[in-house]
This record gives structure tokens, C-alpha cells and sequence, in this order.
């Protein structure tokens, strides 16, 4: 093949390849993220940067001034390490600039299902849940909180209570019925 046809990079590789499908974002949309999950990603920037990587370029410069590098294992593991830190920087980086904070207290009186919405929804065996519709980088449904990208968001999207909705679940084809719409701030 011709070097001229071929892709060349500076080294960064995407730093999206290898993320779950859940965290990657739609082609060409927003990083839709609400305040908390904003402050959130901006801390662990400002940590990555202020704290971790200069601790580590300390230890690295240390080991490189021990001699042989080759075998050096605090030398070869703080280089593994900065170059996750600087590709976890990258990467975090690139979400914050695509985001766009959407503060879900500023949709007060909204009967219908947008991002930032809390939503209690109900199953046909009565089974009721709570969800919170956050970005997808704040997404942890151990605490009820799913990426407005993920099956079930898309289908509430733009409900009512009272309404039903059918998705595509891993378990197959579910309806649930929305049973309450709120708008508050999520907390930690």
C-alpha cells in the first residue's frame, strides 16, 4: 500500500476505540452533561494536571537519573503511567469541549421527558424505578442514573406520565408505563 494512501498519526491513537458503546457518543451531537457531572470531569482534569502528573515526572526524572533505563522499572512504569495520564487528559479534554451543560432545575414546570430529567417509571409486574436521564459520562445505573443515548432514555424522551413506552432492553422487548416527571438537581 502507498504511504501516500495511508493514514499516518502523531501517535495519538483514538481515544474512543476501545470505549464501551454505552460512553460513546452519537455522531455529531453534544456532549449534553449536567452541572455536576461538568464539575466533576473538571476536578479530575485539574487533579490529573495539578497533583498526579507532577508527582510523576518527578519519580520518572529520578529513575532516569539512576543509570540504565532498560531495566528500570520505576522508570519504564512512571512513562506507562504518564502516557495514561496524558491520554485520560486528552480524552477529557475533548468531552469538555464538546459539552454543553444543561442545569435540569431550569426545566421547572416541563411535563415531558428531556435530559436532566428524574423519571419513575413502572413495569407490567408493577415493579417501579427511578432514573435520572444524565450525559453519558455520568451514566451509573447502580444509582439510577442512564445516558440520555442508552435504549431506554431515547424511548422516554418526550413522554408524559401516563404514557407507555417500548424499547429494546438486553432482555428483549419491554413496555413501561411513565408514571412521574421531575426536574431537580441531582445530587452526589
Amino acid at each position: 500500500m502507498s504511504k501516500a494512501l495511508s493514514k499516518e498519526t502523531d501517535g495519538e491513537e483514538d481515544d474512543d476505540a476501545d470505549l464501551d458503546p454505552a460512553f460513546r457518543l452519537p455522531a455529531g451531537t453534544r456532549n449534553y452533561i449536567t452541572p455536576g457531572g461538568h464539575a466533576r470531569i473538571l476536578a479530575e482534569v485539574d487533579h490529573l494536571l495539578r497533583v498526579e502528573r507532577p508527582q510523576l515526572v518527578g519519580v520518572v526524572q529520578w529513575a532516569a537519573a539512576n543509570g540504565d533505563r532498560s531495566e528500570n522499572a520505576d522508570y519504564i512504569y512512571g512513562k506507562r503511567r504518564l502516557r495514561e495520564i496524558d491520554r485520560r487528559i486528552r480524552f477529557l479534554t475533548k468531552r469538555l469541549d464538546l459539552a454543553e451543560v444543561v442545569d435540569p432545575a431550569g426545566r421547572q414546570g416541563t411535563e415531558q421527558v428531556f435530559f436532566g430529567a428524574t423519571v419513575t417509571i413502572a413495569d407490567k409486574d408493577g415493579g417501579e424505578q427511578t432514573y435520572h436521564i444524565v450525559g453519558v459520562d455520568e451514566t451509573d445505573f447502580a444509582r439510577g442514573r442512564i445516558s440520555w443515548v442508552s435504549p431506554l432514555a431515547r424511548a422516554l424522551l418526550k413522554a408524559r406520565a401516563g404514557d407507555s413506552v417500548r424499547f429494546q432492553s438486553p432482555a428483549g422487548a419491554r413496555e413501561v408505563e411513565v408514571l412521574a416527571v421531575a426536574y431537580v438537581a441531582i445530587e452526589d
